[in-house]
């Protein structure tokens, strides 16, 4: 049998890269455009300086054949060959006012990249945030918390830097190029052709160290995953961690993964070095060959002295974007690695939110009926065996079992945390299959005490109204945290309801963070409320009061109370042992004494001491 969780992808959902990438760039897109419309300016201005040096040095200063019509009339306009001969400054300022109008459209292109490059990240943190709190419980157990952390930062800005940098280099490089060569051309294509040799050699040798490249990159990816997640680990473990003395044992673990991605890196880096080395060399072998035949031609009269100059300007101009294309083709190995591992998350598939057009549950409590339930977490062990159980509405439901018995699984599968497979039976409340409800109304219609309580950073009082939108209530705060004997213990605290709790409750003891999440669920007031072994920390006494003020306060509610504790049970309604995920016995407290079975056991062991 097999969970929805790990049910196949479906396909036809699936983004490829470029789909990923477009979908990403929604709302950005258009700065990005005004960028490549800039560079193209960019890029025509930078063309016309040399085309202005080389017309002053041959035709204003020398004696050359005239220039082209359009820089005739131009020269015309400006007074003339004669006056200009003169008056040297003319050129000059043309080239500077070129230069600043060049610069104000570089500004310009910055401004409006980094525009788009912001707006391009936010959304790629907005879309991956909401898209990974849809996802179901089991692609979180599945996923280690740290890994996917790093593929929400360090991939997410090595994607947008890719976008925003390097995949607007390969436009700017592809239009000066465009540009470069046609002037270089109209100079002397055997000189141009000498220089356009080494282009496909620079792609091609960029190509060579890509291909090499990218499972390294990959590989370190995955290394930097892991090593997040010791990180993250023991920062929000450090308690445990200190209690056993394992501050060695996981300095060891962390410098022993952490010395394998330095060595990762120093490798990968050993392969960059050898690419940009090998780049350097061919590119000043390239400026080489220019300017020593660039001098040949000149001399036998094949170029003029302005064209010579004019065409090492260009040859330079070109010779960093030619570079810079090879740089491009060799960190798309990068790029693609981290969109495909920001593809894995958007591509994962979330859980349907909305299945049945009736939103609401409504406020009165209903029928809860297991009919013939089964599950597992693995095709190969059945956690829960035809398990078949009426909960009547308002009663109180004592669940007892021993760990592994599958008594948390029976309520993840009442929440949809996990959901039943279709051959797997049917859970319904109120005659209707929970499969077709919306989960939004039906976890708004259960609370749910976990066994282990997880507290967001904040004061106590954010904590315990969590469930209820805006400013807490206080008057509501101090009732739920009397139910749930919290109310004395936090008056003891100097700050109160005010106490910053830390990341994960980690200010609180066990027994606090447990009364606090029962604190929670009484502000929710919901029909159906469920106690996952939530009194295992706290002492007797205190396990009795609660249970005397949450029967006063969830009267006409249906309860399920899950508790290795007999006593914590003998008052419910009807109590159900499971035994290997199958129920052993049910009835209430005296009916279960009577029996002699499981129930009566246990009872029998934890009353003897």
């Amino acid at each position: 049998m097999q969970t929805s969780g790990k049910r196949k992808e479906n396909k036809a959902k699936e983004m490829s890269r470029s789909q990923t990438i477009a979908f990403f760039l929604r709302g950005s897109v258009r700065f990005f455009v005004i960028g490549v419309i800039l560079s193209l300016l960019v890029a025509l201005l930078d063309m016309i300086g040399p085309k202005i040096v080389q017309y002053t040095i041959d035709y204003v200063l020398g004696d050359e054949a005239g220039p082209t019509a359009i820089a005739q009339a131009a020269i015309t306009a400006a007074g003339g060959r004669e006056y200009i001969r003169t008056h040297l400054y003319i050129p000059a300022g043309i080239v500077m006012l070129i230069a600043a109008i060049s610069a104000l459209c570089r500004y310009l292109y910055r401004v409006f990249s980094s525009m788009g490059a912001e707006k391009l990240i936010r959304r790629m943190r907005d879309e991956l945030f909401a898209h990974i709190l849809r996802l179901p419980v089991s692609w979180h157990a599945q996923n280690h918390t740290g890994d996917i952390i790093q593929r929400c930062t360090s991939d997410v800005e090595t994607v947008r830097n890719f976008l925003s940098e390097q995949m607007m280099t390969l436009f700017r490089v592809g239009i000066l190029v465009g540009f470069g060569l046609f002037f270089m051309i109209s100079i002397s294509p055997a000189l141009t052709a000498m220089s356009a040799v080494f282009v496909p050699i620079i792609i091609g040798y960029s190509v060579f160290f890509h291909n090499r490249i990218a499972a390294s990159f990959l590989k370190a990816d995955e290394e930097e995953g892991k090593l997040s997640s010791i990180a993250q680990e023991n920062l929000t473990g450090v308690r445990v961690v200190r209690a056993f003395g394992r501050e060695q044992y996981e300095r060891e673990r962390f410098e022993t993964q952490n010395r394998g991605y330095t060595r990762m890196w120093i490798r990968l880096m050993a392969w960059l070095s050898a690419f940009w080395c090998s780049n350097d060399l061919i590119s000043g072998s390239q400026i080489m060959l220019v300017i020593a035949m660039g001098a040949v031609f000149c001399v036998h009269g094949r170029i003029t002295v302005g064209q010579y100059i004019a065409f090492v300007s260009y040859n330079g101009m070109l010779l960093w974007p030619v570079r810079e294309l090879g740089r491009v083709i060799s960190d798309m190995s990068k790029a693609g690695i981290s969109i495909d591992r920001i593809r894995y998350i958007m591509n994962s598939e979330p859980e349907s939110l909305r299945t049945d057009t009736d939103e609401s549950l409504g406020t009165e409590p209903l029928d809860i009926v297991f009919d013939h339930v089964s599950f597992s977490y693995d095709e190969s062990t059945e956690v829960l065996h035809d398990v078949s159980l009426t909960i009547p509405a308002g009663t109180t439901l004592g669940i007892l079992g021993a760990t592994g018995s599958g008594k948390s699984t029976l309520i993840h599968l009442l929440d949809r945390l996990y959901d039943l497979p279709d051959d797997g039976g049917t859970i319904t409340i109120g005659g209707r299959d929970i499969r077709s409800m919306d989960r939004h109304a039906l976890r708004k219609y259960i609370g749910l005490v976990l066994q282990e309580p997880f507290l967001l950073s904040g004061t106590l009082a954010e904590n315990i109204s969590i469930t209820k939108p805006g400013e807490p209530d206080m008057d509501a705060v101090r009732a739920a945290a009397r139910v749930a004997a919290l109310d004395e213990t936090v008056s003891r605290f100097t700050d109160g309801y005010e106490t910053y709790v830390g990341e994960r409750g980690v200010t609180l003891s066990g027994g606090q963070k447990q009364r606090t999440a029962i604190a929670q669920i009484v502000m929710a007031d919901t029909p159906v409320m469920i106690f996952d072994d939530s009194l295992s920390a706290v002492d007797t006494q205190t396990d009795a009061r609660i249970r005397h003020n949450l029967r006063e306060r969830t009267a006409g509610s249906s309860v399920i109370l899950i508790s290795h504790r007999i006593t914590t049970l003998m008052q419910a309604d009807n109590i159900v042992v499971l035994d290997h995920g199958r129920i052993a016995e049910q009835g209430s407290h005296d009916e279960l004494l009577a029996h002699g079975g499981l129930y009566r056991q246990i009872y029998d062991i934890q009353t003897s001491y």
